[in-house]
């Protein structure tokens, strides 16, 4: 499977209360007004939110999927995700569905238990 931006919208604009706006001249996707998501410029990969702890653990473990922009991401819990190397479609949901709890409204995301056990 080679996954796509379009892959990537159909997927976050399934989250509850999920929205698309642009921002910097590529889509984001906002729940509760915060991104969880966002389309590099050249389509090849995304920014999803991540604790900043657990970065260099990801792309340590799967360095061609994870990376980071030296210099733009250091201050941000996130992390760039290759869309190339990801998987498969459930990888991707996983993958969007942890950002999208880690931007979601607590009562949200509690409203949607299904989510939260999703994730692995």
């Amino acid at each position: 499977m080679t996954t796509t931006v379009q892959d990537v919208r159909l997927i976050a604009l399934s989250l509850p209360d999920s929205s698309e706006k642009p921002a910097w001249g590529m889509p984001t996707f906002r729940v509760g007004g915060k991104i969880f998501a966002a389309v590099a410029d050249d389509d090849t990969s995304i920014g999803v939110k991540c604790p900043k702890e657990d970065r260099a653990e990801l792309i340590a473990a799967e360095p061609e999927k994870f990376f980071m922009r030296p210099g733009h991401d250091d201050n941000y819990a996130w992390i760039r995700v290759r869309l190339a190397a990801v998987q498969d479609e459930a990888e991707l949901r996983s993958i969007l569905i942890d950002s999208w709890l880690q931007a979601a409204p607590k009562r949200l995301a509690a409203a949607h238990p299904e989510l939260t056990g999703a994730t692995g």
